[in-house]
C-alpha cells in the first residue's frame, strides 16, 4: 500500500533568503506603485484646492512619522508578523475607503496607505536583518530593486491610465497586490523573526531608543544618507514638472522622465557587480559627488530645458546606485538586540524628507528660481559625500575578497583606528 507524502514545499517553507525578500518587496510595490501617481490626483479632485491639499499631505506626514516610532512600542503586545499582516490590510482598507470617494474617505485612505507602507518597511527590514547576513546585503538590496523594477516602471503611468478609464481600477489592483502579499507572506512562516535580546534587558520605548540611535555614529551616517537621498529624490519627482511646464515643455515631461528613471532600475545587477569590485564607501562617495556635480550643473543649464531635463534624468542614475548603497552604513551597524526598534528610527528617513523637502524649496523659492532647487539638492549630497568620508574602506567587502583590494582601499584602512566597520 503506497502512503502519500505530502510535498516538502507545502510542509515547510525555504529558508528566508536575499531572493525570498526580493520577491516579497516587489510584490508590496505592486500596491504602491500603481498608487504613486493617482492619490495626488484624486486628492485634488476631492478638495479642488491645493493649499488643503498640501495641508493634508503635511499633516498625513507628521502622524507617519509619529506612527512608524511607534511601532518597536506596539511589537510589545502585537507579534511582528501580526504587525506585518496588518500593514498589508491597511493596504486594502486604504483602496475601498478611496473607492467611496467622498473627500474625508480620501484622505483617510491617504493616512491608511502612507501607515501601511511605514509598517511594512519597518517590519519588512527588521525581518531582513534577522535573515539575510551582513555581507549579503548589498545583494539583498540590489535583487529587491530589481525585482519592483517592473511595478514601479509601469505602476505610475498604468495607475493614471487606469484612473481615467475606471476610477475604482487602480485601487483594486493595489488591493489584489496587497492580499497576495499577505499570502505569500504566510507561506514564508516568517513568524516573528529572530529574538535577540539582552539578557533582563529593560523593556524598549520609543524615547530609549531614539536615545541609542543618537550615540551611535554609524547609525546617524547612515539614516542621513538615507534622508539627502530621499530629498534629492522628492525634489526631481515634483519639481522637475513644474519646471519643465514653466519651461514651456510638454506637462507630460515629467512623468515620462520619471518612467525612465524607474526603467533604470533593471541596472542594479549591473551596479552591485561595480560595487563589489570596489567598497560600499567608494559607491556611495561616489554616487553623491557625482549625482551632486550633476545636480548642480544642471541649475546652470537652467536656460536650455532640455539640457536640464537630460542633465537630471542623468542624475537619477546615481540616485538609484545609491538606493541599493546608501543604506547599508546603517542596516550593517545594527546591533541584533535592536534591529526592531532602529529599523523603525531608519524609515523615519521618508517622513523627515517629506517634511523638509518643502519646507527648504519654500524658502529657496522666495529668493530664487525653481532652477535653483536642483542646486540645493546638489549641495546636500556634496554633505553627504563629506561625511561618507569617514566610512570604514572595506565597509561591506567579503573577508575572503580583501587581498584583492583596490591599493587606494588598502591604504586608507591602514590610516583608520576609529572605524564604522561592523
Amino acid at each position: 500500500m503506497f502512503q502519500r507524502r505530502i510535498p516538502e514545499w507545502l510542509r515547510h517553507a525555504p529558508t528566508p533568503g536575499a531572493k525570498g525578500f526580493a520577491v516579497l518587496s516587489g510584490i508590496e510595490s505592486i500596491s504602491r506603485g500603481i498608487l504613486i501617481s493617482v492619490f495626488p490626483l484624486v486628492m485634488y479632485r476631492a478638495f479642488q484646492d491645493t493649499l488643503i491639499v498640501s495641508e493634508i499631505y503635511f499633516f498625513v506626514g507628521v502622524m507617519s512619522l509619529v506612527c512608524g516610532l511607534l511601532v518597536p512600542w506596539l511589537t510589545r503586545f502585537i507579534p511582528r508578523r501580526w504587525m506585518y499582516s496588518l500593514g498589508a490590510v491597511l493596504f486594502i482598507v486604504s483602496s475601498f475607503l478611496a473607492i467611496e470617494g467622498s473627500a474625508i474617505s480620501i484622505a483617510l485612505a491617504l493616512f491608511s496607505y502612507t501607515v501601511a507602507v511605514v509598517i511594512l518597511f519597518v517590519c519588512f527590514n527588521a525581518y531582513v536583518l534577522d535573515y539575510v547576513a551582513k555581507v549579503e546585503l548589498k545583494r539583498s538590496e540590489t535583487l529587491r530593486l530589481f525585482y519592483s523594477a517592473l511595478a514601479w516602471s509601469a505602476g505610475p503611468a498604468g495607475g493614471v491610465w487606469l484612473l481615467q478609464w475606471w476610477t475604482p481600477a487602480p485601487f483594486l489592483v493595489s488591493a489584489l497586490g496587497a492580499t497576495v502579499l499577505l499570502v505569500v507572506f504566510w507561506w514564508m512562516r516568517l513568524g516573528d523573526g529572530k529574538l535577540i535580546t539582552k539578557a533582563r534587558a529593560p523593556t524598549p520605548n520609543p524615547v530609549a531608543f531614539i536615545q541609542r540611535f543618537f550615540v551611535q555614529p554609524r547609525l546617524i551616517a547612515g539614516w542621513l544618507f538615507a534622508v539627502i537621498k530621499s530629498c534629492s529624490w522628492w525634489i526631481y519627482i515634483v519639481y522637475l514638472p513644474i519646471y519643465a511646464v514653466e519651461a514651456g515643455l510638454d506637462e507630460r515631461i515629467g512623468g515620462i522622465a520619471l518612467s525612465i528613471s524607474n526603467s533604470l532600475l533593471f541596472l542594479t545587477p549591473f551596479m552591485l557587480m561595480w560595487i563589489e569590485r570596489n567598497s560600499v564607501r567608494y559607491a556611495i562617495r561616489a554616487g553623491f559627488f557625482i549625482g551632486g556635480v550633476v545636480f548642480v550643473v544642471a541649475t546652470f543649464s537652467a536656460m536650455m530645458p532640455w539640457v536640464t531635463v537630460g542633465l537630471l534624468l542623468f542624475g537619477t542614475l546615481f540616485l538609484i546606485l545609491l538606493d541599493i548603497c546608501a543604506g547599508l552604513p546603517f542596516l550593517m551597524a545594527v546591533r541584533p538586540s535592536e534591529r526592531t526598534e532602529m529599523s523603525a528610527v531608519y524609515s523615519t528617513f521618508r517622513d523627515i524628507s517629506g517634511i523638509i523637502s518643502p519646507g527648504v524649496a519654500w524658502l529657496v523659492l522666495l529668493v530664487a528660481p525653481i532652477s535653483a532647487l536642483f542646486a540645493t539638492a546638489g549641495v546636500g549630497m556634496f554633505t553627504a559625500w563629506i561625511v561618507a568620508g569617514k566610512l570604514h574602506p572595506r565597509l561591506g567587502v567579503r573577508k575572503q575578497a580583501v587581498v584583492s583590494e583596490p591599493d587606494h582601499i588598502k591604504a586608507d584602512s591602514q590610516m583608520v583606528a576609529e572605524s564604522y566597520h561592523t
